[in-house]
């Protein structure tokens, strides 16, 4: 009976160390939650704006002949694929690997920018361009600037017909959904006929062609970027969900031990003043 007690303490102090840890973990991802999702709504509001001159021009009653709106006879799409670089966050990196593998063809390129889900990718045998696992963590904008600059040159030459994100869309900090949004080639929203009016009487210098090309590459360049920032955020959203559930489960764990425990000393307690009567009764 004692060395039942022994073994229960042991798994307490165990747990209670666990414990420890996850609530740690959960105030770190915590902080960085907060940090990272000022960083995404900030950016946001800008990607969002670059999109909303893009649609104007494309709404223009004018002739428009941008390289970026050309067909292209291509049937392969280059995919920014976001991932963490570490574990210990739910269903994270699995969720958005399974929608990957649903959507993506193996034979089509694939950047990879996160180090957990290289590995897996490349055993799989998909098409990866780069030949070493890239840190989301040390993304920043101009080094996502050179990356998508890579595929749209692939897109200028038509041996791609599409440059797509497979990422993790923040919905708020208890929903992740796995998403894939398109950059090109760009889908316009309608607009309304009186701001049409308005974007008639803009005059374009140099052209309207050349300020659509350049307000397109921007735009591909900060979307990208801006989708890099709503991934990590997920991220961090998804860790701290999975540090508190780890938490709450070595709570009740320990109020379960802790239970047995007791049990198990009052046994022996009992047993003890059971022989204790039973040798005066014998005496």
């Amino acid at each position: 009976m004692a060395g039942n007690q022994q073994a229960i303490k042991s798994r307490i102090r165990s747990v209670k160390s666990t414990k420890k840890i996850t609530k740690a973990m959960q105030m770190i991802a915590n902080a960085k939650l907060t940090k990272q999702r000022k960083l995404m709504e900030s950016n946001r509001f800008y990607s969002q704006k670059l999109q909303e001159m893009v649609d104007d021009i494309l709404s223009a009653d004018q002739p428009l002949k941008s390289k970026y709106l050309k067909d292209h006879h291509s049937d392969s799409a280059f995919t920014i694929f976001f991932c963490s670089d570490l574990g210990l966050c739910g269903g994270y990196n699995a969720n958005i690997t399974k929608f990957a593998k649903q959507n993506l063809k193996k034979e089509d390129p694939l950047l990879i920018i996160g180090t957990h889900g290289y590995q897996h990718f490349k055993r799989e045998g998909y098409n990866i361009v780069n030949k070493t696992p890239i840190s989301i963590d040390g993304m920043d904008d101009m080094t996502m600037r050179e990356y998508i600059d890579d595929a749209l040159d692939l897109y200028l030459k038509d041996e791609i017909n599409k440059i797509q994100v497979c990422y993790t869309r923040f919905v708020n900090t208890m929903t992740f959904e796995p998403s894939m949004n398109v950059l090109l080639p760009y889908q316009e929203v309608e607009i309304d006929d009186e701001k049409t009016e308005k974007i008639l009487d803009i005059i374009f210098d140099p052209s309207i062609n050349e300020v659509l090309d350049q307000l397109i590459v921007e735009m591909v360049h900060n979307v990208a970027y801006s989708l890099s920032l709503e991934t990590k955020t997920a991220e961090q959203g998804s860790r701290r969900l999975a540090m508190e559930t780890a938490t709450d489960n070595a709570e009740e764990l320990e109020e379960k031990l802790v239970l047995q425990f007791n049990q198990a000393r009052q046994a022996a307690i009992t047993q003890e003043l059971t022989e204790i009567v039973g040798t005066a009764n014998a005496l």
